[in-house]
């Protein structure tokens, strides 16, 4: 008996690990020389490439791609049908698998709904990309991106707060009540 949920539609390929109390849903591929952590929740139609590594309750929702290359720290969210890049120029009819960039997205960030993340560029710790972006570069710690291609528009707590600083650089989350100070352009907990 494994220490795991997979629907029965599930395609889990030999060679992979997946941590107690992790769920797999509705026709997603495992495939093999990936790493999953505890806790992960993979929903429907979910593409988990070969040396991807998810840490701890890491939720992938429905008709997401996760490509060789990425790598995702714990309580990572990423959105239905966002998807990642593994090769900056892609063709069909040339063979870039020794070319893949590697992409790592840092512990708690979440990813919008159908935003794009190109290969090569990573997303800092708490980071919050909005629907539908599209990241062509590095995304700082805190940093609340949107657009395409993505823009930052400011900063966010660990709770998915917007955050507001004051003249002192010193912010408050609504929900947590957790301070923050902006200090040449990075954010730190107090």
């Amino acid at each position: 008996m494994s220490d795991f949920f997979a629907h029965e539609t599930a395609i889990i390929d030999e060679g992979c690990h997946i941590g107690a109390g992790t769920k797999i849903w509705h026709f997603s591929h495992i495939m093999p020389d990936c790493i999953l952590g505890e806790k992960c929740n993979i929903g429907q139609n979910v593409v988990v490439s070969p040396k991807v590594i998810l840490g701890k309750n890491v939720k992938v929702q429905n008709n997401v791609s996760i490509y060789e290359g990425v790598t995702c720290d714990d309580d990572v969210f990423l959105g239905p049908s966002m998807v990642f890049t593994n090769v900056i120029n892609p063709r069909s009819a040339v063979n870039r698998k020794n070319e893949y960039l590697k992409t790592h997205v840092g512990l708690g960030a979440s990813i919008g709904a159908n935003a794009t993340i190109v290969c090569g560029h990573n997303i800092g710790k708490y980071a919050f990309i909005g629907a539908g972006a599209v990241v062509t570069k590095e995304v700082p710690d805190y940093a609340l991106v949107v657009g395409n291609p993505a823009k930052q528009m400011g900063w966010m707590s660990e709770f998915g707060q917007r955050l507001h600083f004051d003249a002192e650089g010193i912010a408050v989350c609504d929900e947590s009540g957790e301070k923050y100070k902006l200090e040449n352009n990075k954010v730190l907990k107090k």
